[in-house]
């Protein structure tokens, strides 16, 4: 049936030229939603809506209308998809669900309809067809009255269609506008006479339904006018000219055309114009969107039922894996009712009450625990893994020995130690107490198989160290046990934080020692590695020392700390099951004299070291002047600045995390909270609420926040500095709420009220005691915080990324965390400042430790018997004799003419920018190659150093502070303003060394050229962008380490000095320098070239003397950050020695004269570059728009 209102002598859809299909290769999301909602189907248009980020959806629903031949036209797309959408919401915004649909389609068919012209049977009008169709399936939202028969609904008239449409805007038909369906019968077959366009003609042929006007609803009606008899059906099926024979005669028939209206067209309203361009815009139903919208219903079913499938898998796998922890959780509790059951059998007798009532009725609670979950579910190989690592013990007999040369060592006559549980006492095994006999067993063996490991390629060792980390993840469960076990740490933080980063510190050194022969071509490995290992991040510690040296082909000897053995004892064995040779790693256990033995072993070519300063202090003295490289990372005093801008909720919980993590005996753990005033109040208030929410109890106890303390010494000395605290009038805050009765458990501490001179404040207490300070501005916290003689690391909390960024700059710390606290990664470097001790470990920086100059060999070991006490503690030179036939010239240029006498040349100390008599009001005699005294110069001493440090200091900031593209154009002057000195230069050369001009010359040449090529490196070392696993940024900056003294050799003494002072002070560090002790005259001549260069004054400052008691004074300065030495072998121990104070960072040659300074690669190299600063990361964490 036909769509009433079709004008008489239309063309139908039959008569409409059948233009070829384009396909479409693909839809867009927006076109694929225009066209479903062209076509009515609100319940597909929402299942889009509702999975619209499901991209295979719209990929299978372009394709089916491709399969259809639907076209589309990217012009109209856009245009009618836009009317389209604005049209649809108007609608659903101002209208009933009911009449709404009614409504929108009309106005639709208005909209989007091709018209009855050329372009009526383009690809463009076939794309915009409306049809609304009923499927067998009912769907409410698309049928209003779907429980109507299609016999009581009637087709109203055609004036009442006409009338309804051109009042529909109209209030008071409003409710009679309201459509139904109607349901059509199946037609009968059309004439033979149709053909094709009897099959397309009219809007409602086949099976389907339309949406009309109720039958009572009439033109007359609306309009007031009676109505005559009027026929009740229109006709169906027919053409045009069938409907016109079969309307009465005298009534025309109606429609919506223009005709059927009494008004003019330009009196009509917006709605009566669009009903009649409804009247010539219908467009024939089409069958294949009937398959297509069963098609997508269908799929949007089968994809409901598999995600819901889906969802009762991980419900059910979620209920099982909580199930599994569970019964662990009983079993663990179980095995330690039983083991205090069995500790209390042993120790019968001695203390009965030791453990109190309270134990027995925890006994009695897990055994019931026990018997409830028993039989709950059957145990698995997870529940299973607490008893392999019992039955490693048991197969060691809970007895261990030393592991070297890839095999167990167990000497007889040794001495036991017993490793218990830190929590419950519980004993786990004994190991031996090794000797020097054992040392030097372990140094053997791991010499002898460097031979072989270091010839080894980059790509062989990268293999070993990848089945180490493979056969590592196939123990990692057992793994985080036994340190769980061993050192009292948390399970979840063993086995959620520590192993992770050990396998991944594998695999990443791993990579670096694949890439050796490329990214360190100008190095070769040092020897043989003794690694010392504290107590706390025992295992994770290990690895950091381990893995470089390895990847860079040293082999290692480790003492692991006297109460955490059994990890390190089984990654030893764990390596020695992944394939790695036998001797590369050895592992031997002792007390702390066998960790001295073993660092001051002449095999011994590097000492990493971590625990505590005063430690280092003694390794420092200890390996001075025994060419062994050192590495120190050591504790401290850390920061946690909070600023009134940051989030405080997230402050107090990464606060938790940094001090209280591992009962606060960690070198990261942030133990003075610089807070602002203006939210110390507020911030106090919730930490305490948090603090009062710790629970304090076993390691295996997964809701567990801290743990037992490593001993009751420990525990003695904490309780000590807090008590101290209280007599100094500090208010102390201490959570015993979940405090247990037994064991070395110390509560969670909060000092406040304190001074910055407060004991408390100026020593480490290593303890889970956090000290508070308050502060008013950024600068005041940047001075609390610099204040302190460590530097490790440091927390910055605050919302503003610039205050947040201009204050880890400013913190001399190695290591600043953003909103953050312990991130760490294998990618990152991570070390310290000051006296928390130097070296790197991680990423390309802490290779370097374990590395040396592929042109230096390995100095000799030699044992000087040096009093270092008093070496080079006066001046110990004696002026020679000056006699008339001796005379100095002033000139070592020329002599004047005649008779007449030369001016004399006083030769002056240069600091703070200008020259400066010595404090000794003394001279020292140079002599020229043959011995001849040429000239006097100043004779300093120490007090002279200490004027020029603290001129260097004064300086130091604002140098620091210039662009690198500033400091580069003064380099370059200094080169400019040398070359034009060229001649005299050389000169000077030739009589003080007796080189031959030429070779003068070269020198001085070769010392302009080192300028320009420091210059250049001005801006190209400042930092890098670190590759870690966090989801945010993490940056290496290289920053100067600040006051450097440098003793320069008396080898080629220009080019020396030059060589030396540039790429320090193009890194931005200030420079107290000691000329060559027989050649000074250059370097002191050097200064005029200093003040025609724009340099500040006190960046460089020259001291001329004795260059070992200078030294001695650089090296004994607590503020000076590092001292260069390049003379003999007794300087050179004594500088070690003496940096012990502040823990400096010393670079000497011990004696060696082998460095060609004039050769690139020794005189220019990149160590140079490692030597003249210092690596802090900052790690900024994001998360704002995405989840870290």
């Amino acid at each position: 049936m036909s769509f009433p209102g079709a004008k008489a002598g239309s063309h139908g859809a039959g008569d409409r030229p059948k233009g070829p299909r384009v396909r479409a290769a693909t839809w867009s999301h927006r076109e694929t939603l225009d066209f479903l909602a062209l076509w009515g189907e609100e319940g597909i248009q929402a299942q889009l809506n509702r999975c619209h980020r499901n991209a295979d959806v719209y990929q299978w629903i372009s394709e089916r209308m491709a399969e259809k031949g639907y076209s589309r036209d990217e012009d109209q797309c856009r245009t009618k998809g836009k009317d389209l959408k604005k049209s649809y919401k108007q609608a659903k915004l101002q209208e009933g669900p009911a009449r709404q649909r009614c409504r929108f389609f009309h106005e639709l068919e208005a909209i989007l309809g091709g018209g009855r012209g050329g372009r009526s049977g383009t690809a463009a009008s076939q794309w915009c067809q409306v049809v609304v169709k009923e499927e067998q399936e009912s769907d409410p939202d698309l049928d209003p009255d779907p429980e109507k028969d299609s016999s009581d609904v009637e087709p109203p008239p055609a004036s009442s269609l006409a009338a309804a449409s051109s009042s529909s805007s109209s209030q008071t038909v409003e409710p009679l506008l309201r459509p139904r369906v109607i349901k059509e019968e199946t037609s009968p077959p059309p004439d033979e006479g149709e053909g094709e366009e009897g099959k397309d003609r009219g809007f409602r042929g086949g099976g389907g339904a339309c949406f009309t006007f109720p039958a009572e609803v009439t033109r007359r009606d609306c309009l007031g006018i009676p109505q005559p008899g009027e026929r009740e059906e229109p006709q169906r099926g027919g053409g045009p000219e069938q409907e016109e024979e079969g309307a009465p005669p005298g009534n025309p028939r109606p429609a919506f055309g223009r005709k059927a209206f009494s008004r003019p067209r330009s009196l009509l309203s917006t709605r009566e114009k669009l009903a009649q361009l409804r009247n010539r815009r219908k467009r024939p139903r089409d069958d294949r969107f009937d398959e297509l919208i069963r098609d997508i219903r269908t799929h949007f079913r089968e994809r409901e039922r598999l995600f819901q499938g889906l969802w009762e898998e991980e419900k059910a796998q979620r209920e099982k894996d909580r199930r599994h922890w569970v019964a662990e959780i009983a079993w663990i509790r179980e095995m330690w009712a039983k083991s205090q059951k069995e500790r209390e059998a042993t120790a019968a007798g001695e203390d009965k009450q030791t453990n109190g009532p309270r134990h027995i009725e925890e006994e009695n609670l897990n055994r019931n625990l026990s018997k409830k979950i028993e039989g709950m579910t059957p145990k698995d190989t997870g529940v299973q893994e607490p008893l392999l690592l019992k039955s490693w013990l048991e197969s060691h007999g809970h007895s261990f020995g030393h592991f070297v040369d890839g095999k167990w060592l167990k000497p007889d006559g040794r001495e036991t130690y017993s490793i218990k549980n830190p929590t419950s006492g519980e004993l786990l095994a004994t190991t031996l107490q090794g000797s020097r006999e054992d040392v030097n067993a372990a140094v053997n063996a791991a010499t002898k198989a460097y031979a072989t490991w270091t010839q080894l390629p980059g790509y062989v060792r990268a293999r070993h160290l990848y089945n180490v980390a493979r056969t590592i993840q196939k123990h990692q469960r057992l793994l985080s046990l036994l340190e769980s076990l061993d050192s009292g740490k948390l399970i979840r933080e063993a086995r959620d934080t520590d192993l992770p980063l050990v396998v991944r510190h594998f695999y990443h050194h791993a990579g670096w020692a694949q890439l050796m022969d490329v990214e360190m071509k100008d190095w070769k490995p040092l020897g043989v590695v003794a690694a010392l290992i504290p107590r706390n991040f025992s295992l994770l510690t290990l690895t950091w020392k381990v893995c470089p040296a390895l990847a860079m082909g040293n082999t290692v000897v480790l003492k692991p700390a006297s109460s955490t053995r059994l990890a390190a004892l089984f990654l030893a064995e764990v390596c020695s099951q992944a394939g790695l040779p036998p001797g590369v790693l050895n592992v031997i256990t002792g007390d702390s004299g066998l960790g001295e033995a073993l660092a001051t072993h002449p095999g011994i070519d590097k000492v990493a070291f971590a625990g505590s300063a005063q430690v280092g202090r003694s390794l420092r003295r200890a390996t001075a002047g025994t060419g062994k490289k050192l590495s120190l990372q050591l504790g401290g005093k850390l920061p946690f600045i909070v600023f009134d801008s940051a989030d405080l909720d997230s402050a107090v919980d990464g606060l938790v995390d940094a001090i209280w993590l591992n009962q606060g005996q960690v070198h990261s753990a942030g133990s003075q909270l610089l807070l602002q005033e203006s939210i110390a109040k507020d911030f106090i208030q919730r930490l305490k609420h948090r603090m009062g929410q710790l629970r304090l109890g076993d390691s295996l106890d997964k809701a567990v926040d801290m743990v037992a303390l490593a001993d009751e010494k420990q525990r003695d000395a904490i309780e000590c500095l807090v008590e101290a605290a209280r007599a100094e009038g500090a208010e102390i805050f201490q959570a015993k709420a979940s405090l247990p009765s037994n064991g070395l458990f110390y509560p969670p501490t909060l000092i406040t009220g304190v001074h910055t001179t407060s004991r408390c404040i100026r020593e480490e207490i290593f303890g889970p005691v956090l000290v508070l300070l308050t502060f008013r501005t950024a600068k005041e916290a940047l001075a609390l915080g610099n204040s302190t003689p460590y530097g490790m690391v440091a927390s910055v909390w605050t919302e503003t990324l610039p205050l947040a960024l201009e204050v880890a700059r400013s913190l001399q710390v190695g290591t600043v965390w953003i909103n953050g606290h312990n991130m760490l990664d294998a990618a990152s470097a991570f070390g310290g400042y000051k006296e928390s001790g130097f070296g790197r470990d991680g990423g390309k920086e802490g290779l370097y430790e374990y590395v040396r100059p592929i042109w230096e060999n390995r100095p000799q070991p030699c044992t000087l018997d040096l009093k270092n006490k008093t070496f080079a503690t006066s001046q110990g030179s004696v002026l020679p004799p000056v006699t008339a036939e001796n005379r100095v010239p002033c000139s070592v240029t020329r002599e004047p003419e005649g008779k007449i006498p030369s001016v004399d040349r006083t030769y002056k100390l240069y600091y703070g920018g200008a020259q400066k008599r010595p404090d000794s009001m003394s001279s020292r005699a140079v002599l020229d190659h043959a011995g001849k005294v040429i000239a006097f110069v100043a004779d300093g001493n120490i007090k002279d150093i200490r004027n020029a440090v603290e001129a260097a200091h004064k300086a130091a900031p604002g140098w620091s502070k210039q662009s690198a593209h500033t400091r580069a154009q003064i380099l370059y002057y200094l080169a400019e303003n040398l070359e034009v000195r060229r001649a005299e230069m050389a000169s000077q050369l030739k009589v003080l060394t007796g080189a031959q001009e030429e070779a003068a010359l070269r020198e001085v040449d070769l010392s302009v050229q080192r300028l320009f090529y420091w210059a250049a490196y001005s801006d190209k070392y400042g930092g890098v962008v670190q590759e870690t696993s966090l989801y945010g940024a993490s940056l290496l900056f290289r920053e100067p380490l600040g006051v450097v003294g440098i003793a320069c050799p008396d080898e080629q003494p220009l080019l020396s000095f030059v060589s030396l002072l540039a790429p320090a002070i193009i890194r931005g560090n200030c420079v107290v320098i000691i000329p060559s002790e027989r050649y000074p005259l250059l370097t002191l001549d050097f200064y005029q070239v200093l003040d025609t260069s724009d340099v500040p004054g006190g960046v460089v400052n020259i001291i001329s003397g004795n260059r070992d008691q200078l030294s001695r004074g650089l090296a004994e300065h607590q503020d000076v950050q590092a001292v260069w030495y390049f003379g003999s072998k007794e300087g050179s121990a004594l500088v070690e020695w003496a940096s012990a104070g502040n823990l400096k960072r010393t670079w000497v040659n011990c004696g060696a004269e082998e460095r060609c300074w004039a050769n690139p690669q020794e005189g220019a190299g990149e160590e140079f570059l490692y030597q003249a600063t210092q690596c802090k990361s900052v790690w900024m964490p994001m998360g704002d728009i995405f989840a870290n």
